[in-house]
């Protein structure tokens, strides 16, 4: 597996925002999002075996493989089967246009799956029968720049009607008070979130 790297912060996006956490980042990834904030985990990372990876997971209780984009290794399942025998907390982070299903099916595993709204460039290759395999465990997300993305996702969410939690987030995760207002003034039964590294550390990467 390609590891960009991995690293010891706080959750920053999502239902665990705030908790310490182990981040494994693994590269490649099959979008070009306009808005990526990860584009240098898209081409590069050192090869590691699985085993090496689960080595340095052993300290830490809570674990969040991300990219990139993980479902592309091949040796995912086996990487989440050994981070389940080892008694770990699991958040998979994904970009919504890969079949869910190879990933196990286990209360300690929490799927976060993005769906890329217009403005990133890749909403037409969004995965939209991945939602009825989410559990309420899990997460959808979307990243909202203008109110063409803002309706994109109410349409997504109305026709599709996820059982977990939907949240929403603005393109580079902190100017929350447009996106904020326009749930409240819809109504909308969202949670609104910042990416909350970026608000304690900046733009830099490894946190």
């Amino acid at each position: 597996m390609k590891l960009v790297e991995s690293f010891y912060s706080l959750q920053g996006e999502g239902k665990n925002i705030g908790l310490p956490t182990y981040f494994i980042r693994l590269g490649g990834c099959n979008l070009n999002c306009r808005w990526c904030d990860t584009r240098y985990a898209s081409d590069r990372g050192e090869e590691l075996t699985v085993a090496e990876i689960l080595d340095l997971c052993i300290p830490y209780p809570r674990i969040c493989v991300t990219g990139g984009e993980p479902l592309l290794h091949d040796d995912i399942v086996e990487l989440l089967h050994g981070l389940l025998e080892s008694g770990k907390e699991i958040v998979v982070e994904t970009n919504g246009s890969l079949d869910l299903s190879p990933i196990p099916e286990d209360p300690r595993i929490m799927i976060s799956m993005d769906i890329k709204c217009p403005s990133s460039g890749m909403d037409d290759r969004m995965l939209l029968d991945n939602i009825p395999l989410l559990k309420p465990k899990d997460q959808l997300k979307f990243v909202v720049f203008d109110d063409r993305d803002l309706d994109f996702a109410v349409n997504v969410i109305r026709e599709r009607q996820p059982i977990c939690e939907s949240i929403f987030s603005p393109v580079g995760g902190m100017d929350l008070e447009p996106l904020a207002e326009e749930v409240l003034l819809r109504r909308l039964d969202v949670r609104v979130l910042p990416q909350l590294h970026k608000v304690i550390w900046g733009r830099r990467s490894g946190v």
